[in-house]
């Protein structure tokens, strides 16, 4: 079953219940109205059923109960800055009943291994950016054919990198000088935020799979505590390119962060995407994905499932 994306952008009194989330606006809670009344406006979703919580306002109250039911869910918790943008994340230290074992087989990947995962990840990659330029600009590029089959173990020749260069400029190519810039113009805005969005998604997932987010298989960042999930969100990534072309193509270059806009943006999850040949939503797709990539290391498989854009 898919798993919830719940969004809070507004002040909210959040609690737990027999197991449920239990959702209060403030308003009502501080009127004069009946309690009957306060109860009957009350919401409740049950936390087995939420997979991803973004909270994106400073007036929102979450007990300690609520949070501990939703890290013991495996649900992640998104945090918000006062630019609506996700600042921090909340993930479960164990995820898994194995956990210590698969924490060493993680460990004790040897270094071909995580070159021949990389170059695994990257040629995934590089084929679901191509997929998207045919589909959002109706014509094939076979420079992206070409650096997807050129690419080497651990991609010693930076071939996601030009392939990267070539796919932005081409994709928003109505932008004069786009680049891929966190700070840069929009719609990098709406790459953050959605980037944002499937980072979590994914690190959930590798949580759930037993698996350390912070040790990655290519990315090493000292200060970065999530690795892991920056490798192997890589080939979903066009997932959320291709949403935030569509909302371009709709609303035009200059569009804000609305609500409306960030609502398009928490359906990353629920996005449609087609893993080991069968059609699933992009969270049970990333679930598929980081229980391949432990059977990688603990050598049952030499692969790791990723999606292929069709």
């Amino acid at each position: 079953m898919i798993k919830k994306t719940l969004y809070f952008g507004n002040p909210a009194y959040l609690s737990l219940h027999n197991a449920q989330m239990v959702i209060k606006l403030p308003e009502v809670e501080k009127s004069a109205l009946s309690e009957q009344f306060k109860k009957q406006n009350e919401i409740t979703k049950p936390v087995e059923d939420i997979g991803l919580v973004v909270l994106d306002n400073k007036q929102i109250t979450i007990t300690s109960g609520l949070l501990e039911a939703l890290l013991e869910n495996n649900s992640a918790v998104v945090t918000c800055d006062s630019k609506s943008m996700p600042v921090g994340l909340f993930l479960p230290l164990y995820g898994n009943t194995t956990q210590n074992e698969r924490f060493r087989f993680q460990i004790d990947a040897s270094e071909p291994l995580k070159k021949q995962l990389w170059q695994q990840t990257i040629k995934a990659k590089i084929f679901n950016q191509s997929a998207v330029l045919e589909i959002c600009l109706k014509e094939k590029h076979k420079c992206m054919t070409q650096w997807m089959n050129d690419v080497r173990s651990g991609d010693p020749d930076n071939l996601e990198a030009r392939a990267a260069a070539y796919y932005w400029k081409t994709l928003f190519q109505d932008i004069p000088n786009f680049t891929r810039d966190r700070e840069g113009v929009c719609p990098n805005n709406l790459l953050n935020f959605g980037y944002a969005i499937l980072r979590a998604v994914v690190a959930r997932a590798l949580v759930g799979s037993g698996l350390l987010p912070t040790l990655g298989i290519h990315h090493h960042n000292k200060y970065n505590a999530y690795c892991l999930a920056d490798d192997i969100m890589e080939p979903y990534r066009p997932y959320v390119d291709e949403l935030v072309y569509s909302l371009v193509r709709k609303l035009g270059h200059n569009i804000e962060l609305t609500k409306e806009v960030k609502a398009q943006l928490l359906t990353v999850p629920t996005l449609e995407v087609v893993i080991s040949g069968k059609r699933s939503p992009l969270m049970v797709a990333v679930g598929l994905t980081t229980a391949s990539l432990f059977k990688c290391f603990n050598g049952e498989l030499r692969k790791v499932a990723y999606p292929e854009h069709k």
